[in-house]
């Protein structure tokens, strides 16, 4: 289960968003947080919920999804170690536009969103910090709707895998997606089914374009998937 925690360390020094702190900014900002080690599958924030914290991954990792039918998610994201998540509602005082669940087992220090608006005020870099995530995020957004607009179902799959490849591809033209993503994991992100993923995956390993490998989905021709995407 959850639990709250008590931590006289810093455990901040990893979080991007906080690099420019010195390590006494960092230190007290730490004393402010809430710290909670979450199990695996366990929610963290439900949407639409008013709660307004930032949190701040430590260990682990978490997923953002949001809920467009009953028992249908899509996935937006997953967040690593480092990253931060809960700033929208913190900004705005506005109700969780996503759902966020834990991975794996994560820890996570939950700060309040008055003391991360104090935050903002006082560090003009982590202002520019929390901005650039933003515009990241709406140029992210802004390319899954008109991929969803503008592609079939098939496009969509290939983009995910070529997204995937690019983040561990090699010399050799090949990449090792590790571990392998799960079909239902892939289909909340391009809005498909399942079944679809299969299908489509089971097209690319006869064109010799992926196998299986003991954990791993191996990309053998990252061009070739590009080439694929390219013709949508």
């Amino acid at each position: 289960m959850s639990g709250e925690l008590e931590f006289c360390s810093d455990r901040l020094v990893d979080v991007r968003l906080l690099t420019s702190l010195t390590p006494s900014e960092r230190q007290a900002l730490a004393s402010r947080c809430r710290w909670r080690r979450i199990r695996a599958q366990e929610e963290i924030i439900r949407q639409g919920s008013d709660s307004h914290d930032v949190y701040f991954v430590i260990e682990g990792r978490v997923r953002v999804v949001n809920c467009w039918q009953v028992g249908r998610e899509i996935s937006f994201q997953d967040l690593e170690a480092g990253e931060c998540f809960g700033e929208l509602s913190a900004i705005d005082s506005q109700p969780r536009s996503a759902s966020v669940v834990a991975v794996v087992d994560t820890l996570l220090a939950s700060l309040p969103s008055r003391s991360f608006l104090d935050l903002l005020a006082t560090c003009p870099e982590v202002g520019l910090g929390v901005m650039s995530r933003l515009a990241r995020m709406v140029r992210q957004a802004d390319e899954r709707i008109m991929s969803i607009a503008t592609h079939g179902v098939r496009n969509r799959v290939h983009s995910e895998l070529l997204r995937l490849a690019r983040a561990t591809s090699r010399d050799d033209n090949t990449a090792v997606i590790a571990p392998a993503p799960a079909h239902c994991d892939i289909a909340s992100r391009v809005i498909t089914t399942r079944e679809t993923v299969a299908r489509v995956l089971s097209e690319l390993k006869r064109s010799g374009i992926v196998r299986r490998r003991r954990g791993a989905l191996v990309v053998c021709d990252v061009q070739r998937l590009n080439e694929l995407v390219e013709q949508g």
